[in-house]
């Protein structure tokens, strides 16, 4: 008669070793991407912040502690003021959203109040330090700040608009629907010196180049286009209020940098039209048809299906669409000229400056981390109103 043997259970030594081989074995698979990302990212970031700490010119000089920071921002309550008006804006939308979720019937209001007092604080907060700045600050750096926020904010929303709209129109079954994706997708892939070239000529102020003859086609008097250092409000409503005064934030960019605002749409449409595309792709069709058997039309169907659903894909395309406005630099420095003086130098142009004009490596590696950390808040700041709800948390 057989017996049976006992199957022997691992000793706590035995799981811990192989707990061990498991844990060594996930950090081996990750060490490449993390030696990449440590090297190429995290340490000229570092590096940064070491030299803005020093007076650099070709070589370090002494150390000279958070002097080029004080220089760029001239008032150190001011910037306290600014930056932390930024976070209670995310305090607010925080107090409006999340707090007291779940409690007594009556905190919902009593959060959303609170929340609403925390947003005008921190407008008021926002606005007062900008001014403390401005007036004791790097103005050529922090007027490129403002310009990097006209360029950031009046092309992503209308680049994801009109993407949308594309990708929703391109992903019908049409006629050369293959041709029209690559047609869409062209501006993209054209180098960016190029296509900054080719709109610096569309946009010259002669009256034979194409803008201007547009203009004269509906009896508009041709414009200087990258050349006017004026603001676009002081065009249009100079006329009807010669009186007013056109100046500061609310002004609005330059028609220079309008220009600049219209090629960085037509770039990148395209692309965002592409990505939008794969989304569209992995919507599953019964929902539409469930939706028409209801009654809904095109219309109710993009408004309650298409929309929500392409939420995580836009919510990724206007993350890094910001990222990447605040970065630009190349067809920004192709279509800049002495002319227009500074009208379209956003931060990122402002920074090159400090670098290669003036060899001051110290101020243009401080300038930069400063940028670095607005692109910081502002990215927290959308995954903070947008990301959960697109992401779905």
């Amino acid at each position: 008669m057989s017996t049976i043997t006992p199957t022997r259970r691992p000793t706590r030594r035995r799981v811990q070793a192989r707990e061990r081989r498991e844990w060594l074995t996930a950090y081996l698979f990750v060490l490449p991407a993390t030696l990449v990302i440590a090297v190429f990212g995290l340490f000229p970031i570092a590096y940064s912040v070491y030299m803005s700490l020093h007076r650099w010119r070709i070589r370090k000089g002494d150390f000279i502690g958070l002097s080029n920071y004080t220089s760029t921002f001239g008032d150190w309550w001011g910037a306290a003021a600014f930056f932390g008006g930024l976070l209670l804006i995310l305090v607010a939308h925080w107090l409006w959203t999340d707090a007291f979720r779940g409690d007594r019937q009556g905190a919902p209001t009593y959060a959303k109040a609170l929340g609403a007092l925390t947003l005008l604080g921190a407008g008021v907060a926002i606005a007062l330090g900008w001014g403390l700045m401005m007036e004791a600050g790097n103005r050529v750096y922090l007027n490129g700040l403002v310009r990097t926020v006209y360029y950031g904010f009046g092309s992503v929303p209308i680049q994801i608009a009109l993407a949308l709209v594309l990708a929703t129109l391109l992903f019908q079954k049409i006629r050369g629907q293959q041709l029209f994706r690559m047609l869409y997708f062209l501006p993209y892939v054209t180098p960016a010196v190029a296509g900054a070239a080719i709109f610096r000529n569309i946009f010259s102020p002669r009256e034979e180049r194409l803008a201007n003859q547009v203009l004269g086609w509906v009896g508009i008097e041709p414009q200087r286009w990258l050349f006017e250092t004026r603001p676009v409000s002081q065009l249009l409503f100079g006329g009807l209020f010669p009186d007013a005064s056109f100046t500061g934030f609310w002004a609005g960019p330059s028609l220079a940098l309008v220009v600049v605002i219209l090629f960085g749409i037509w770039t990148y449409t395209g692309y965002n039209a592409v990505i939008f595309l794969a989304g569209l792709g992995n919507i599953a069709p019964e929902l539409y048809d469930a939706a028409a058997i209801d009654g809904a039309d095109k219309r109710q169907q993009f408004r309650f299906i298409t929309v929500p659903l392409l939420a995580p894909v836009t919510f990724y395309l206007t993350v890094l669409g910001f990222i990447g406005t605040f970065q630009a630099f190349t067809h920004l420095y192709v279509m800049r000229s002495g002319a227009t003086r500074d009208a379209v130098d956003t931060a990122s142009i402002v920074i090159f400056d400090t670098f290669y004009r003036r060899n001051d490596f110290s101020m243009a590696a401080a300038q930069s981390v400063i940028l670095f950390v607005i692109i910081l808040i502002l990215t927290l700041m959308q995954n903070r109103f947008f990301g959960r709800r697109a992401l779905g948390g």
